[in-house]
Formats: structure tokens, sequence, C-alpha cells
């Protein structure tokens, strides 16, 4: 049976190891990251909200709800019409396909975009909308504390040999990774393991480790990935 290590963190590596048990996959959750959302304040008359994650929706407030939210993906897009916001759009893809969409939608003269994100995140969403004539408030919405070792339940599957793949959703789960399994000793204990990549940018750090092979999704979202371990 594969196993099949997932790094993402909570809430969504609780959702992915139901979608693996449903493929008669065995989940190994051991979540590297913990979002932890901040107070947000949020600009006035602003055109629309810009997601390029799921975990920045906890911390939008009610008021952004009735106004244009444009999301990444799918799993970004579900979580926002979860939340309540009623005018969805989904990119499915990346920053680039994202400010496409909004591009096609909006023009820069509707006002500006809100961008809700990560510390140090966005960046490249905002430069190519601004290129396109667009105003992007940008401001940090939640921070990811990485865990300080590497999880139990890693640690162990890696060490006894079990794992067949592990799944990276992030650039900074991948390099988090990277450093854990390094202080822990188990570089070589991924040998045997396959690593599948939501995008070669999340993939860029784990080409330091001597992995069995390294997959990366033909999208940028999970269904993309499952089609990996199948």
């Amino acid at each position: 049976m594969q196993r099949v290590l997932i790094t993402r963190p909570q809430p969504g590596a609780r959702q992915t190891a139901l979608r693996l048990e449903s493929l008669g996959i065995l989940p190994v959750v051991a979540p590297l990251l913990t979002i932890v959302p901040g107070a947000l304040r949020v600009p006035p008359h602003i055109a629309a909200t810009l997601l390029t994650s799921r975990n920045a929706v906890a911390a939008c407030p009610p008021s952004l709800y009735n106004r244009p939210v444009f999301a990444v993906g799918s799993a970004t897009a579900a979580e926002a019409a979860e939340a309540g916001f009623t005018l969805v759009s989904n990119a499915d893809g990346d920053a680039r396909a994202l400010a496409g969409l909004v591009a096609a939608t909006l023009s820069p003269t509707a006002g500006p975009l809100f961008l809700p994100v990560a510390e140090g995140q966005g960046g490249e969403l905002t430069d190519i909308l601004r290129q396109l004539g667009f105003r992007v408030v940008r401001r940090v919405a939640y921070r990811a504390l990485g865990a300080s070792c590497l999880p139990d339940a890693a640690a162990l599957a890696l060490s006894r040999g079990q794992l067949t793949h592990a799944m990276f959703f992030s650039g900074e789960t991948s390099r988090h990774f990277v450093r854990l399994l390094r202080a822990a000793g188990l570089a070589e204990a991924i040998r045997d393991v396959e690593a599948v990549s939501i995008s070669e940018r999340a993939a860029v750090a784990l080409r330091s480790l001597p992995w069995r092979r390294i997959r990366v999704a033909a999208k940028p979202n999970q269904d993309a990935m499952l089609v990996l371990l199948q």
C-alpha cells in the first residue's frame, strides 16, 4: 500500500488525508507549518480582493464578502465561497493566471485591488498587476510558523522506510522540510521516496535531496498532484 507524507498546514492537511484515504492510500499527516491569522486592516473603496492562498481567507472581514474576489485556484475559491464571499472568480492556475483573469475582468480605473498574503508573499502578482496599471494594496494577513523539529509521524515513517511519496504544497514548506530533515539526520532516508510538488517553485528546494524522483503537478492544485499518485 502507498504511504504518503502530507506536509501542508491544517486544516488543509486533514482534507488531503481524507482524499488519499478515498483513493486507498495511507496518509501520514505531519504539518510543518502552523498558520496564524493576523489582524487585517482593509482599505476603503477597494474594487476587489485577490486571494493567492486559502490561508488568507480567515483573515478577511465580512465587509469584503459582497465585493468581487479573485482566487488563484479551486481550493482557495471554495474556501472563499464557504466563508461567505458571494462573487468568486477562479483563475485555476498560478499568479500569472490570476493576474490575467483580473486584467480580463476589471479596468485599472475600477479602483485599488486588495491582496492579503503571508509576510514576503505576493510580490510577483503585485508586480505584474502594477505593470498593467492596477493599484495593488498588499497587506500581511497571516504568519506561517515553522515546526521546530521534524514531526514524530514523519520521522518515524522515514526511519522505518515506510513512505512511498511525500507531498509539498508550497516553496516555504519544501525549504523547511529540507532544513528539518537534515537536522534530524534523515536525508538518506528519502532515497526510495518520490516527492510530489504542486509547482516547480515548490520543487526547487527539494532538488538538494536524494529523492528517488521528484514530480511536479501539471497544474498547481491538489487534483493534479493526486493524479501523480495513481
